[in-house]
């Protein structure tokens, strides 16, 4: 059982709203990202881009679904997909700088530890949702901030522009949680999607700079 507030009508629909809109916008990055990495003839770039953008799409359908939907037992699967994709996304924005940017020892050990983590993630939200929400909290901050075990081959091998963008994605989703936890606050949770969207914004300028 999630002990997360029950939401309003009202705020439900402000949540499958901006998140559908995420959803909109990951599909067409999507197709921009494979399109032209194509054009390049690199294949790492074309699947880690892929991987990415799928992530990034099942996330935000998920969590779109999941606020729309108002039968129990739909929106209680839809809900375990919504929590478990956070970890795929997070995965997946790692993917194209693991397997492109930096692909050798580096990069596949990251590329290991941040799918391993999700592995984890995605039995524990689906066997244990909603029961230790501070863990599943710290659980995605530390996975999100883990690379920067990598911040000096990170630093070498990426433009600062790429960095600059990749920095500000992170403080976006880590900001947005202190509304995620604002459970008082009336629309508190429409307001983390927005930093959501924000962050996901700020990695897909990065994951574009870095690739193509």
């Amino acid at each position: 059982m999630s002990n997360e507030r029950v939401q309003t009508p009202s705020e439900e629909l402000a949540n499958a709203v901006t998140h559908g809109l995420g959803a909109t916008l990951g599909a067409v990055g999507l197709v921009l990202l494979v399109v032209y990495t194509s054009f390049t003839g690199d294949p790492w770039a074309i699947v880690a881009t892929a991987i990415y953008g799928a992530s990034v799409v099942v996330l935000f359908g998920a969590s779109a679904t999941y606020h729309w939907v108002e039968s129990s037992r739909p929106k209680r699967i839809f809900q375990v997909i919504d929590h478990a994709a956070i970890f795929f996304l997070i995965a997946g924005t790692y993917t194209p700088f693991t397997l492109v940017t930096l692909r050798g020892p580096w990069g596949w050990s990251l590329f290991g530890v941040v799918w391993g983590i999700a592995a984890i993630g995605v039995v524990f939200e689906t066997v244990w949702l909603g029961l230790y929400p501070r863990l599943s909290i710290g659980l995605y901050l530390a996975m999100g901030w883990v690379g920067l075990v990598a911040a000096v081959p990170f630093w070498n091998a990426l433009p600062g522009a790429v960095i600059a963008w990749l920095a500000a994605g992170g403080i976006a989703y880590t900001l947005g949680v202190v509304f995620f936890a604002w459970e008082k606050l009336p629309f508190h949770h429409t307001y983390w999607h927005l930093f959501v969207l924000a962050g996901a914004a700020c990695h897909f300028a990065a994951v574009w700079g870095a690739v193509l």
